[in-house]
């Protein structure tokens, strides 16, 4: 499902009555490149998209998340009724068939797919591509933002910068890294590299790393929330073997 990230941020910018300049000046791009975006004439690139958003106050998934059903309490869920012939292949807040996958098409080959998220603002799950020679900034630029990603290479291979180090990424490896540190990706192969990858973490989030999750901003612990923190729990109540 192809979503026009362009029109979503110009709603978002008018909401809150900025105007395209001041933003354009904001995040260091042409008032002319911004306006070609909100149109639909020309795509983003990563960094760019990530400047905007993170200017206009929204995450990845609110942005791309408009399909999603609301809350029954408001009133407002798009789910269909059991007797909706197309039920099975309306996304819901456990599964979102793959035909309904928000896709944005970014400036230089760079692909976003959105997975499902349900009602969690935890995390931004992606499925995504780097055509040859793509990379995350047309002008070669290091991007930075409020974030940790997680991901692994599925497919080609892909460069990772980070700082002054280079990682060079093949099929099978992963990444995790604090995304406020100066990164670039690009593909200086000569097929499609493909992976997944989870941004976690926002502005408005206490936590700063997966350990975290499990305790409260005042530092208490809060029951398990998931299987992986009941193992890790388990795991770290098992008594150390007798020698």
């Amino acid at each position: 499902m192809q979503f026009d990230v362009g029109s979503e941020l110009r709603r978002v910018r008018e909401s809150k009555k900025l105007s395209l300049r001041a933003v354009a000046s904001s995040v260091g791009v042409s008032a002319s490149l911004l306006s070609q975006v909100e149109t639909g004439k020309t795509q983003p690139s990563v960094s760019t998209l990530y400047a905007l958003v993170n200017h206009l106050g929204i995450s990845l998934d609110g942005l791309m998340g408009t399909s999603r059903p609301a809350s029954p309490a408001l009133g407002l869920s798009t789910a269909s009724s059991p007797a909706d012939p197309d039920n099975d292949r309306r996304s819901d807040s456990v599964v979102q068939r793959r035909e309904d996958n928000p896709v944005i098409e970014m400036e230089n080959g760079v692909t976003w797919e959105r997975l499902a998220v349900g009602d969690s603002a935890i995390a931004d799950p992606l499925i995504v591509t780097y055509a040859p020679s793509a990379s995350s900034s047309v002008e070669g630029k290091m991007m930075r933002h409020a974030a940790l990603e997680y991901g692994v290479l599925l497919e080609g291979r892909l460069s990772l910068r980070i700082d002054f180090e280079t990682y060079d990424l093949e099929p099978g490896d992963s990444f995790c890294f604090d995304a406020s540190r100066p990164h670039l990706y690009i593909n200086t192969g000569d097929v499609p590299a493909r992976g997944i990858w989870f941004v976690i973490g926002r502005r408005e989030m206490a936590y700063q790393t997966l350990s975290d999750l499990g305790h409260d901003e005042t530092g208490e612990v809060r029951p398990p929330a998931s299987a992986v923190e009941v193992l890790q729990a388990m795991k770290a109540m098992r008594p150390e073997p007798r020698g």
